[in-house]
């Protein structure tokens, strides 16, 4: 391998869970880095379908070492019952490991992100509701619960007393919710605590120690590179870093440990929640594309919002990242639609052009993409097994895309299963 990080290119939902699945199939070591519960990957493998939320996809293969890295917001009690639904059918979580330094979900974090949203009306976010944003600003704020602090009883008691009480004054008395009843969450959270404290190790050590071992190592994350909470569409963002460099600080290493940075696409764009889309589709194109491509999340089964490939946003991806090349899925989807379009700039109020994605959300929802068409392909795609035997169109759409994004696409998707997937 030895060490691949994957990412997302667009808004998230691309299909990295099958590219991580087959990756993982090849690794020693799947860390995951940063996110929490408030996204999934589908792994569809052994004619099983797995839906993984905070587990690393290497879960699914014996032997492999899964790793929860320090960026990594944990909600224990659906951890812990992601966990016990693997081990039911017949999947073992023996090698699974947790870093003390990652921060607990607790359930005022999810209270406060819903009456949070609620506050904002109009205005909203499109959080899960997960308590994902809440858990990194106390983690920021310095007065986070860290896993370590869980697993020592005594420490948790005190502290979630402490931080449950100030806690309990905010919901009732800036929202105007009911306090939460702190002494039933501490002695819920203790026996959570005393489930999870075998599972805890250095995960900093142990991912330098199989870099130094040289060890095939892959580093999984969360959502994706337009959700970023720094180069992403801020605020309709994640509290995280979904980019490669998030990566490394969330698993404590160093960049140099990585030795390819691969970012996942779909050959069209979908996204969950609010915030600008400039290819979005409303018309039955974006229908059709929704209901081909089973477009609904697999964390909150909300609709996804769909639109034509945006190059611009692809290009963002593979600068922010390093992308050293591309995977991009459902092509599939796409196939027997007719005409493509690609967007490949935007073009603003005062008629200037944009080929590198704006700054500021607000020059993406004043702007309208400029598209290149191209020729459909039809077919079934789904038993082409090598780039050759794909219709002549659809290599040439392909080959364009790798033009515009300015960087090689070495993955291609054409169906759902793990066996679907053409290497180059």
């Amino acid at each position: 391998m030895p060490a691949k990080v994957v990412v997302g290119c667009q808004w998230g939902d691309e299909g990295k869970g099958k590219t991580i699945d087959i990756l993982a199939s090849r690794a020693d070591v799947v860390v995951r880095s940063q996110g929490g519960n408030n996204a999934g990957h589908t792994v569809v493998s052994g004619g099983e379908t797995y839906k993984l939320h905070l587990v690393p996809s290497g879960i699914l293969y014996p032997g492999t070492l899964c790793l929860i890295g320090c960026g990594v917001v944990l909600d224990p009690k659906d951890f812990l019952g992601e966990i016990d639904g693997l081990e039911a059918r017949g999947i073992s979580c023996d090698q699974l490991k947790i870093d003390p330094r990652a921060h607990v979900v607790m359930p005022w974090h999810r209270t406060l992100d819903g009456a949070s949203e609620a506050m904002l009306g109009g205005k909203k976010i499109g959080t899960t509701g997960r308590g994902i944003g809440p858990c990194y600003m106390d983690k920021y704020e310095r007065s986070g619960i860290r896993v370590y602090d869980l697993v020592h009883e005594d420490i948790f008691r005190e502290k979630a007393a402490a931080v449950g009480a100030l806690k309990n004054q905010i919901i009732t008395k800036i929202y105007g919710g009911e306090p939460l009843d702190i002494d039933a969450i501490i002695e819920e959270y203790v026996e959570y605590g005393k489930r999870l404290a075998p599972r805890t190790a250095d995960v900093s050590v142990l991912t330098y120690e199989a870099v130094k071992a040289g060890k095939n190592i892959l580093f999984e994350g969360a959502q994706a590179t337009l959700l970023d909470i720094d180069v992403g569409t801020y605020p309709y963002v994640t509290s995280s870093h979904p980019i490669a460099g998030g990566a490394a600080t969330g698993a404590g290493v160093g960049p140099n440990c990585f030795d390819e940075i691969i970012g996942v696409a779909k050959a069209y764009t979908t996204r969950v929640g609010m915030g600008p889309f400039p290819t979005e589709l409303f018309d039955e194109m974006g229908d059709t594309i929704r209901n081909k491509g089973h477009e609904f999340g697999v964390t909150t089964g909300r609709p996804r919002r769909t639109g034509w490939f945006d190059a611009v946003i692809v290009r963002h991806a593979v600068r922010t990242n390093g992308l050293t090349a591309l995977a991009v899925n459902k092509f599939d989807t796409l196939a027997n639609l007719g005409d493509l379009k690609v967007c490949v700039a935007y073009r603003l109020k005062d008629g200037s052009i944009l080929r590198d994605y704006p700054t500021d959300i607000r020059e993406i929802e004043d702007s309208e993409p400029i598209y290149e068409t191209l020729p459909g392909f039809d077919g079934d795609l789904s038993q082409c097994k090598t780039f050759e035997e794909l219709p002549q169109t659809c290599q040439d759409y392909i080959k364009f895309l790798e033009k515009e994004c300015e960087c090689p696409i070495k993955i291609i998707g054409v169906g759902p299963g793990r066996d679907q997937i053409l290497e180059r």
